[in-house]
């Protein structure tokens, strides 16, 4: 996500806590996703999970009204050769 914060004109904030504080009920209180979560602006991408990078970078470009980036062959095929 740093890597898209340099790219992009958009604030990333990353915010690591103990396990334990992501499930205590003050956790809750706050009204913020399960992590592990990506949120873009005020609404939730995902939570309790990862996301590609391609994905988040498409719902950031659509966030700030900026064309889709078109995915690669070489980004496309590396999904293949790279598990």
């Amino acid at each position: 996500m740093p890597r898209l914060g340099k790219i992009y004109d958009i604030e990333i904030k990353v915010t690591t806590k103990p396990k334990a504080e992501y499930t205590s009920d003050e956790y809750f209180e706050l009204n913020l996703p399960v992590a592990p979560a990506v949120m873009v602006g005020d609404d939730i991408v995902v939570e309790g999970t990862d996301i590609k990078d391609e994905k988040l970078e498409t719902i950031i470009c659509e966030h700030l009204g900026l064309p889709v980036p078109v995915q690669s062959k070489k980004r496309f095929l590396g999904h293949f050769f790279n598990k």
